[in-house]
This record gives C-alpha cells, sequence and structure tokens, in this order.
C-alpha cells in the first residue's frame, strides 16, 4: 500500500501557462494573463484559453505512483455528438509512459441555436499512475487540451521537486484551434508539442481554438512572454469567422508583428500561412456547420460566404497566403530574423486526398503527427531558422 505525500500545487510546478488562478477548488491555469482576459469581450476566446493546451505539471521525483485530483470543465453542444473525454498524458523523462482521464466535473451545456449556456456543478475526479521506474526522473502530465481543467490535489509515493531552468530553449507559437490540439489523440500528441519534443525546445502553446483574430492584447501578451524562438500561424479563423477584409488585415498584420518586436527586437519570429482547407481556399465565410450532414449525426463544416465578393475585400485562405507572403517579403529588408513557412507545406492539396479533414475543417490525428514531422524539419532542422546559430536540431 502506498504512502502518499500530498504536494501543494503552486505555480512553480505549472509549466507552459500564462498565470494560475486560484480557485474554491485549487489552481486554473490561464494561457492568457488576467489583464488581456479583462480585454476580451468573446465567450470563446474565455473557453478556449482556460484549455490548457500545451500546459503541464513537471516534477523531479523517484515516486512510482502519482494521483492527480482535478475539477475538469466539459462542454456540451445540445443537437451534436458527445465530445470525446479529455486526456491526460504522464511522460517520464520525455518519454509517453501513461495515458488516462476522470470522470465527474463541471458541464457546460452550450445551446447555439437560442445563444444559451447552462453551468452544471460536478465533483473532483482523479487521474493515477503506477509502475514508474524507482529512479530519479523528470514526470510531466500533460493537461487535456480540450478541456479546462482546475488542479485540486498532486499525491505521491516519494517526495517532487519542480524542475527549474532545464536549459531547453523557449518556443512561443500562436495559432488557431489546429495549433490549440482540434482532433489530436492527446495534449502531447498535438502537432507543436510534436515539434517541441522532436527538437528539444519547451513549448508555449498559445493556440485558441476560433480565436486566432489579431487581437492586440495576444501580442502584448507575445510582447511579454519569456522566448527564444516565436511562431504566428494566421488566417483561418480570420477566414470563418469574417471579421475583417484586406484593407484591414494587412495592417493588423503590421500590429502583430511590431507588437512582438517590441519585446523581442530580433527573436527569431516566424509568419506562417494556413494549411489546406478545400472549403475556404476559394469561398470567403463564415463558416458554419453542414446541416445536412447534422442531421446524420456526423459535424461537418461549410463556407457561405459568395467566392464573387473577393473583389471587394473578402478573405479566403488562398488570399491570406499571398498577403502573408508579401508583408514578410516587404519587411524582412529590415528584420532579417522575420521568416515565413506556407501552410501548404505542411498539409497541401496532395495531402488532403489521402489525409483528408474529418470535419472539412480541422487535423486528425495522422494529420497532426504529418504538421509535426514536416515542421521540425522545415524550421527546426539543420540550417533552419530556428536552428541558426542554436544548439537544438530537429532529428
Amino acid at each position: 500500500m502506498n504512502t502518499w505525500i500530498t504536494t501543494p500545487i503552486t505555480a512553480e510546478l505549472v509549466r507552459g501557462a500564462s498565470e494560475v488562478e486560484r480557485t474554491e477548488h485549487g489552481l486554473r491555469p490561464h494561457r492568457l494573463p488576467a489583464w488581456a482576459r479583462a480585454q476580451n469581450p468573446d465567450p470563446q476566446l474565455a473557453m478556449v484559453e482556460a484549455q490548457p493546451s500545451g500546459v503541464r505539471i513537471s516534477v523531479r521525483t523517484r515516486a512510482t505512483a502519482v494521483e492527480l485530483d482535478v475539477r475538469p470543465t466539459r462542454r456540451v453542444y445540445v443537437g451534436l455528438p458527445a465530445r470525446p473525454i479529455g486526456v491526460y498524458d504522464l511522460l517520464v523523462d520525455g518519454r509517453l509512459t501513461g495515458q488516462g482521464s476522470v470522470s465527474g466535473g463541471d458541464t457546460l451545456i452550450i445551446d447555439m441555436a437560442a445563444g444559451t449556456t447552462d453551468h452544471r456543478a460536478g465533483s473532483v475526479g482523479t487521474v493515477s499512475f503506477t509502475g514508474l521506474p524507482d529512479t530519479d526522473k523528470d514526470v510531466e502530465i500533460w493537461l487535456p487540451h480540450n478541456e479546462a481543467t482546475e488542479l485540486v490535489a498532486l499525491r505521491t509515493d516519494a517526495p517532487v521537486a519542480p524542475v527549474i531552468g532545464d536549459g531547453r530553449p523557449l518556443w512561443l507559437h500562436h495559432g488557431s484551434s489546429i495549433s490549440q490540439g482540434s482532433d489530436a489523440a492527446s495534449p502531447s500528441a498535438t502537432w507543436p508539442a510534436l515539434v517541441a519534443a522532436r527538437a528539444g525546445v519547451e513549448l508555449i502553446n498559445l493556440g485558441f481554438g476560433g480565436s486566432a483574430l489579431l487581437d492586440p492584447f495576444t501580442a502584448r501578451t507575445m510582447r511579454d512572454t519569456p522566448a527564444d524562438v516565436i511562431s504566428v500561424k494566421i488566417g483561418i479563423n480570420l477566414v470563418n469567422t469574417d471579421l475583417m477584409r484586406l484593407r484591414a488585415f494587412t495592417p493588423a498584420v503590421h500590429g502583430l508583428i511590431d507588437t512582438i518586436r517590441d519585446g523581442h527586437p530580433t527573436t527569431p519570429l516566424l509568419v506562417v500561412s494556413p494549411i489546406h482547407c478545400p472549403i475556404h481556399e476559394d469561398t470567403p465565410g463564415p463558416g458554419t456547420f453542414d446541416l445536412d450532414a447534422l442531421r446524420t449525426g456526423q459535424v461537418k463544416f461549410t463556407a457561405t460566404g459568395d467566392p464573387a465578393e473577393r473583389a471587394v475585400g473578402k478573405l479566403t485562405l488562398r488570399v491570406i497566403r499571398d498577403e502573408l507572403a508579401r508583408i514578410v517579403r516587404q519587411r524582412t529588408a529590415t528584420d532579417p530574423h522575420l521568416h515565413y513557412l506556407d501552410g501548404l507545406d505542411l498539409y497541401g492539396e496532395v495531402d488532403s486526398i489521402d489525409l483528408p479533414l474529418p470535419d472539412r475543417l480541422h487535423p486528425d490525428a495522422a494529420t497532426h503527427r504529418l504538421m509535426g514531422e514536416r515542421f521540425a524539419k522545415l524550421i527546426f532542422g539543420d540550417g533552419r531558422p530556428f536552428a541558426a546559430d542554436r544548439s537544438f536540431h530537429a532529428a
């Protein structure tokens, strides 16, 4: 029988979060700081920034058994199929060793047709891992990338210490739900997490589902966040929300880069354009659910704009790729540390034949692996933008 040691969960045990909020039950990790959250009027962003993609509890210990009490918040969409339950990944010295999920938790019932939400309180659950090697080791518990999680209690059968200053370079990344993890198999299998493991860097993931919208507070958060390399993946949310026209898009992209440069004047900065998405390549947004598919129990998306509206500045993915490439070409004349990656090099039209987007918008687990492998080679590999004058390289 294990003799448990309960260790208070503090901010120094949590990696990958902008800050942690003290709640009635414990700690809630956030990926945007409080001042930024106060400037956000959008419930969608408020929901997804509290989903801890890339956030993990990280300790050094000889423990052979670990238990984590958590209180997740799960989303239920009225009229849509149930969403998968969040997965907790256990990594020992960087290797995936165990996985688990918890029962209980709060439920957020969302009725998009009525525009209402109903929050129903639940109970604390426990995820347990046993059989760990009886040696000193780094243990990480990666939190679900797709559901908010309050951290309540950490128990082990040996003392733990925080992992501080392990020497890995910091990679700060911002993007959409595809970067947050969308339909990845688990939190350590999102494409940014796979890149980080392959390249030997520490990930700070500011991928926000439906919310990569060139918000100034996100840019200022990136400006103020320590980082050795930075990437921003821009495009799909601006199309499927139909948020702005080309006239607003171009100066907003310049503003994002300018703000990041205020805090990171010479840090390698990569601008990534959208991956291939057939419904929005030439058709503007807004995007919405395909009602015919919903009637058969399937979640699929469709574009509702008119391709002719490109003439008046409506955005499509092709328009955005062309404009991002032009902006980066213009700026590299005075910013040699700025780089561009065409998203089609991560997932293009040919890839969509063998690996179609299941819901026409989000990549599945296999595509996350493909994107992770390609990004690591193209960006972190020898002679690539994030490997210059650095000691880390993609395998």
